[in-house]
């Protein structure tokens, strides 16, 4: 499979095709100058040395020059081949609150952003651990399975938003419960839930999920994003109201979440604005005993471009050494 690093050089191949275009030209204009000269074969016998076809083969082996050196500044690859890679980690399931609550501004620029923004953070902390995402408003959905595509994992994170999840509502507990299911069957001890939202809850019983977790083996943390004031909610800059007209203020409860987190057998943090709360629980994941997993990836990519760098450089060499002169000797005479 071929892949090019740099595809943005490629737009310079359409040199390939202008530059004998601009040679047919210029040959063009110079013969106009010769006929003011005089008649064009008197003009062609005082010059009965040059070679018009060596001027062409220098062109063309200039343009493939040209061509070549394209081709190694875009540096094609080739790879794509299967392999089996065996990493030591833990598995961390991120369940993250994508209701409107999460949009009132009490953190800069909003609750949700500023979650995501601290799960991006998280993310480049990962080395060899393996993680996934779980959204969830009214239902949960599984954003991305568990994987150590790092890439992946920030690409998938920047497209969430309050309409990722077609039902709103807060089922924390149907998110744990999914995130249970979700785990690879490679992973038994080093397993972590990660709950990030504000805890008003209206669906489910979280505690309950929780318990289920810990039962199988599973620490689950939880991170409480707001204040106990509340604010309220802005959609598209619009404050959100209820069937009353009354402004809707969405408030932090932390005791659901506290009593997750004992259930759990992991740790409940608030959130701050400037530490999220996600470094104190990877710390505490790191204490984890790490497991071993195998992964099927793609080998890394060869490199091809100086292959194409060493054509355009013996290209040009040949060219510079081919004079206009005509050949003196013939070969048979």
């Amino acid at each position: 499979m071929l892949y090019f690093a740099n595809p943005d050089y490629l737009w310079l191949l359409l040199l390939v095709p202008l530059l004998p275009l601009l040679f047919a030209f210029a040959l063009w204009l110079r013969r106009r100058r010769v006929r003011k000269l005089g008649d064009a074969a008197s003009v062609a016998r005082l010059m009965p040395h040059y070679s018009p076809a060596k001027a062409w083969i220098r062109l063309i082996l200039a343009d493939l020059a040209v061509m070549s050196l394209t081709l190694a500044l875009a540096r094609p690859q080739i790879g794509a081949k299967l392999a089996e890679r065996e990493t030591k980690g833990a598995e961390i399931m991120i369940c993250l609150d994508v209701s409107n609550s999460m949009l009132a501004e009490d953190y800069s620029p909003n609750r949700m952003e500023r979650a995501k923004l601290a799960i991006s953070r998280l993310v480049d902390r990962l080395r060899d651990d393996r993680i996934g995402l779980i959204i969830f408003a009214g239902k949960s959905f599984v954003q991305l399975p568990v994987t150590t595509d790092y890439v992946s994992a920030k690409m998938f994170l920047g497209s969430i938003g309050p309409d990722s999840v077609p039902v709103q509502g807060t089922a924390i507990g149907e998110a744990v419960l999914t995130a249970i299911k979700s785990f690879s069957t490679q992973s038994e001890k080093s397993r972590a839930i990660i709950v990030i939202t504000d805890g008003e809850n209206h669906e489910d019983d979280p505690v309950a999920a929780a318990k289920q977790a810990a039962e199988a083996g599973i620490k689950v943390y939880t991170i409480g994003v707001g204040t106990p004031e509340g604010q309220p909610i802005s959609i598209n800059g619009e404050l959100l109201k209820d069937k009353s007209g009354n402004i809707v203020v969405t408030r932090l409860d932390e005791g659901v979440l506290r009593k997750m987190a004992q259930a759990g057998g992991g740790a409940y943090v608030r959130a701050g604005n400037e530490e999220f709360g996600l470094n104190p629980i990877i710390d505490d994941l790191r204490r984890l005993e790490a497991e071993h997993f195998k992964s099927v990836v793609f080998e890394e990519y060869d490199e091809q471009y100086m292959y194409f760098a060493a054509a355009a450089f013996i290209l040009l060499a040949v060219a510079f050494l081919i004079g206009d002169r005509r050949a003196e000797r013939r070969l048979f005479e």
